[in-house]
């Protein structure tokens, strides 16, 4: 890298970045006008754009809205009932209803398999130009991950996981420049609604570097950042 560690891994959750809006993108900052980076999940967003475009027009642009917010409410609810679990911070994990309840109980026996490292912390890449929020860094099968968390209402293909590939190789990329410690894998750990299963989903960051720098160029090119 560039330039030198500034910090610890375990030191990556007290990192201050700040989000903000303009044009309808998120950005992250310091507040210091230093870093002003878009997120992660808006640039690797342009990969599924034209996609949900047609979606949205199939279905109609109420049933869309329901949906999309049935499933932001469904991942927002996951996310802090893993994260909860995983700080062991709380005595117990409380449900709004049995969906929830079956989604986290059948993930929960690989969640015990992680040792985390720093949740939900806030990442950069001035190499990238990117910042985001990791959902887990820690230790996957004895080696340095970067683990993300995901639901689902249906079960996902192999070839679905690639915007999330590339979206944990940018983690990856931002953990070893602000740490100095490269990360072996990254892993999708998925939670199905309604069928008491989950899916894992793991590649190596290596493999996806390529086609986050193309993406990266071609966000740049459409919106000049």
């Amino acid at each position: 890298m560039n330039t030198a560690p500034i910090c610890e891994l375990h030191e990556l959750e007290s990192i201050e970045l700040s989000t903000m809006y303009e044009n309808g993108k998120r950005y992250y900052t310091d507040g210091e006008g230093t870093i002003k980076y878009p997120s992660v999940t808006t640039v690797t967003g342009i990969l599924n754009r034209e996609h949900i475009k047609l979606w949205r027009e199939r279905v109609g642009a109420e049933e869309a809205n329901k949906i999309t917010k049935a499933a932001t409410n469904r991942g927002t609810k996951f996310h802090q009932h893993v994260e909860d679990y995983l700080r062991q911070d709380k005595k117990e994990i409380i449900f709004e209803n049995i969906l929830q309840e079956g989604m986290f109980k059948a993930v929960q026996p690989v969640l015990d398999e992680i040792i985390p490292i720093a949740l939900e912390a806030p990442l950069y890449s001035n190499e990238l130009r990117m910042a985001g929020r990791v959902d887990c860094v820690g230790l996957w099968e004895n080696e340095l991950a970067i683990i993300d968390f995901k639901s689902s209402s249906k079960i996902k293909k192999e070839y679905m996981a690639k915007p999330w590939y590339i979206q944990m190789t940018a983690y990856a990329i931002m953990v070893e420049e602000m740490t100095g410690h490269a990360v072996d894998n990254i892993v999708a750990i998925v939670g199905v609604e309604g069928m008491n299963t989950f899916q894992i989903f793991e590649a190596q960051p290596q493999d996806y570097v390529d086609e986050l720098f193309q993406l990266r160029e071609q966000y740049k090119n459409l919106y000049g950042v």
